[in-house]
């Protein structure tokens, strides 16, 4: 089975790892399984000048057992250490700040599949050190324009964007989910069934794009309310969901409370879905809930926007905005429309005049740029690249 056609050189992120070791010794890699850690990282390896370098696999027992003493083993070292899935090994955290503090001529990369908060050893031994980089599959900024579609059915993972044709994608991903479950949950030390997880994963995807409901689905899987939310931070913390938290401000108005749901790989949730191909999506009853998580996961990525930074609002009576952030002391918003040609509504007249924002973006499936209002422009998708660029949005 082939997967690879080629490789990608990620220069932003190459870049971004340099820009962080200049003021921290250790720098953390951070995304889900398969999504390019290890490659980026020996790809940062090309461009980072370092005497020396060393590279441990903790998936590997032979690396293992060379870390079994990490103060004996580094600490006369001078140059770049990479540690791989260092989640497996969270005890290293404790050595790698005694290392930094006494030789600094050292520097490490940690690459992990979960969370600071799954990792939580490192936010707490190494404060003051260390730096993260969030890393998910590609992202348009990463692919040729003319990849778009297949970017949207396949998702961002390497190996299942890669592959060469959709079976061996579908494929792929197939064993990616199995494998997440049956061993990568069980390897951050997290005793759930995986059928049970696995059930739960996919009746997320019946909420993706909308607002989550802990007491529903756990009606539905005959689990608590706080088993429901427990899986969900899980799901969030190894990077597969991502939690849109709404948007709060003093308002009489009713406010929904609960977070959105989006699955953050678009392939992945076709998988869970069913569909295969853009014909099998294009008469899906999902289509629009895939192309506004698809939409909204690549303006986070181009923007840069961590996940504390991104909201959505939402009232009772019915008017909502799918996106909203805060850039340079002012309020940006978002919406995504699987439509040719997109229109204002209600709802963005209602968000421009409740939050006073600065400018409401529409995503759309098209390639042009154009006003529709005074504060109202369409972007197509693929022009979402430039996004930071219009109307001097980062200046």
């Amino acid at each position: 089975m082939v997967y690879f056609a080629m490789e990608i050189i990620r220069t932003d992120k190459i870049s971004a790892l340099s820009s962080f070791f200049k003021n921290n010794p250790v720098v953390g890699l951070l995304g889900p399984r398969q999504c390019g850690k290890t490659t980026l990282a020996k790809q940062f390896l090309n461009h980072y000048e370092a005497p020396k370098t060393l590279f441990f696999d903790c998936e590997d027992p032979r690396d293992l057992s060379k870390l079994q003493n990490p103060m004996l083993l580094l600490e006369d070292f001078t140059g770049l250490v990479i540690i791989d899935e260092i989640q497996r090994r969270p005890d290293l955290f404790a050595a790698l700040r005694v290392l930094v503090d006494n030789n600094k001529s050292l520097r490490f990369l940690i690459t992990g599949s979960a969370s600071r908060d799954l990792i939580a050893q490192s936010s707490e031994t190494l404060a003051g050190r260390i730096q993260y980089l969030e890393l998910c599959g590609f992202s348009l900024s990463e692919i040729n324009n003319d990849n778009m579609q297949k970017l949207w059915i396949r998702g961002g993972f390497p190996r299942s964007f890669l592959a060469e044709n959709n079976q061996v994608s579908v494929q792929w991903r197939e064993s990616f989910i199995r494998t997440f479950l049956e061993r990568d949950i069980p390897n951050l030390g997290i005793q759930i069934p995986a059928l049970q997880l696995r059930r739960f994963w996919t009746m997320l995807s019946h909420y993706h794009g909308n607002i989550f409901n802990a007491s529903e689905i756990g009606r539905s899987l005959n689990l608590a309310d706080t088993t429901v939310k427990r899986y969900l931070d899980i799901l969030s913390g190894t990077f597969v969901i991502r939690q849109l938290q709404p948007w709060f401000y003093n308002t009489k108005k009713r406010l929904i409370k609960r977070p959105k749901i989006f699955f953050r790989d678009s392939g992945l949730f076709h998988s869970f879905i069913g569909v295969n191909s853009l014909d099998q999506l294009l008469g899906n009853p999902k289509l629009g809930a895939s192309w506004e998580g698809f939409a909204l996961e690549q303006v986070i990525l181009r923007l840069d926007l961590k996940e504390e930074e991104v909201y959505f609002w939402a009232v009772h009576t019915g008017a909502e905005l799918d996106l909203v952030f805060r850039k340079n002391g002012k309020l940006w918003g978002i919406e995504v429309k699987y439509n040719e040609s997109p229109v204002p509504t209600k709802s963005m007249y209602s968000a421009i005049a409740e939050l006073n924002l600065e400018r409401i973006w529409v995503i759309y499936p098209g390639k042009n740029v154009y006003p529709i209002d005074h504060k109202i422009t369409v972007l197509g998708l693929q022009q979402c690249i430039d996004l930071k660029n219009f109307a001097g949005l980062y200046k």
